[in-house]
């Protein structure tokens, strides 16, 4: 990607299903001005909505720097590419506008751009890689219909189905059933189910359930643990399949010694709250130990628009 107009300002957005957020970088590559607005996935609001929601976002971060002259943007956003190609194409007075998958950045924060790969969840999952190539693949990223392993979607789904069992008394009781009644302030399964199915904000409420499902776990809550652990499971298996096709040296099982010489590890980024809370950490080691990867693990702090940032100030 190459971003013209070193002396000018440059917009970068990341733009998810929970949030979108907006950055306006100078020329020196230093956050002038930022905007958070609700998600805009047009898979989860609409074509229509989450096109006012970009527009409305721009807006804002430009009218804080009036006098700034944008050279160009780089859209990261969840969603069908061609839908976002066509609204960057139609984009005027923004410079060159570029428009790529929500992968790219944490993909950049994993691996600056060499080869490896990263595992990132917020409210869906994917893991995105750099093959030695240099090609970019991408692998997950279904959407809630279809699970998204490890995603805070996923956890929700997994945490309410075993506390709707537990409401129902054909499952020992345990906190996630006491936490799914402060979750929904409903005290009866059939009630919890109602709302799950026929809400209008369903599927918020199902994703905004996996902090506590979290929180339960750091707090040696077995069944909140196990979901973890069961969930991430999932995203392993896609991380099997990227390292048996891409780096197939990395995917060799524990009792196997490798070829020598073996080339440096490829970093694995892990990328986002959920993957970093410490119930995901000690399962994604754990993880990595009993399948056999051969990677550099590398836990990434920084949200998606640092690498957003990079990935502007690369193209300068």
């Amino acid at each position: 990607m190459s971003f013209p107009g070193s002396n000018s300002y440059k917009i970068g957005v990341d733009g998810g299903g929970t949030k979108t957020e907006c950055i306006l970088v100078d020329p020196r590559g230093e956050i002038v001005a930022r905007q958070t607005f609700p998600g805009c996935n047009p898979s989860q609001t609409g074509p229509e909505r989450a096109r006012a929601i970009l527009l409305g976002a721009l807006g804002a971060l430009t009218a804080a720097r009036p006098s700034s002259v944008v050279g160009s943007c780089l859209f990261c956003m969840a969603g069908s590419r061609a839908f976002w190609n066509e609204t960057a194409a139609g984009l005027k007075g923004f410079g060159m506008v570029t428009a790529t998958d929500d992968s790219v950045p944490v993909l950049e924060l994993a691996t600056g751009g060499g080869p490896g790969l990263v595992l990132h969840a917020g409210t869906g999952s994917f893991v995105a890689a750099r093959s030695p190539d240099g090609r970019v693949h991408y692998a997950g990223g279904l959407g809630w219909r279809f699970g998204d392993p490890g995603s805070a979607h996923d956890l929700g789904r997994r945490a309410i189905a075993r506390a709707l069992l537990e409401l129902q008394g054909w499952r020992k009781p345990t906190r996630l059933g006491d936490a799914l009644r402060a979750h929904t302030d409903l005290a009866e399964a059939g009630a919890v189910t109602r709302l799950f199915y026929h809400g209008s904000e369903a599927n918020a409420k199902i994703s905004s359930f996996a902090p506590r499902v979290i929180e339960l776990a750091a707090q040696d809550d077995a069944a909140a643990r196990d979901i973890v652990i069961e969930s991430l499971a999932g995203l392993g298996d896609l991380v099997d399949g990227v390292l048996a096709r891409l780096f197939p040296a990395s995917r060799l099982p524990p009792s196997v010694s490798p070829p020598a010489p073996l080339a440096p590890p490829p970093p694995l980024g892990v990328s986002g709250p959920i993957l970093n809370s410490p119930p995901a950490v000690a399962a994604l080691r754990k993880l990595a130990g009993v399948r056999g990867w051969r990677v550099g693990l590398r836990f990434i702090t920084d949200p998606p628009v640092e690498g957003i940032r990079r990935l502007l100030m690369k193209g300068g």
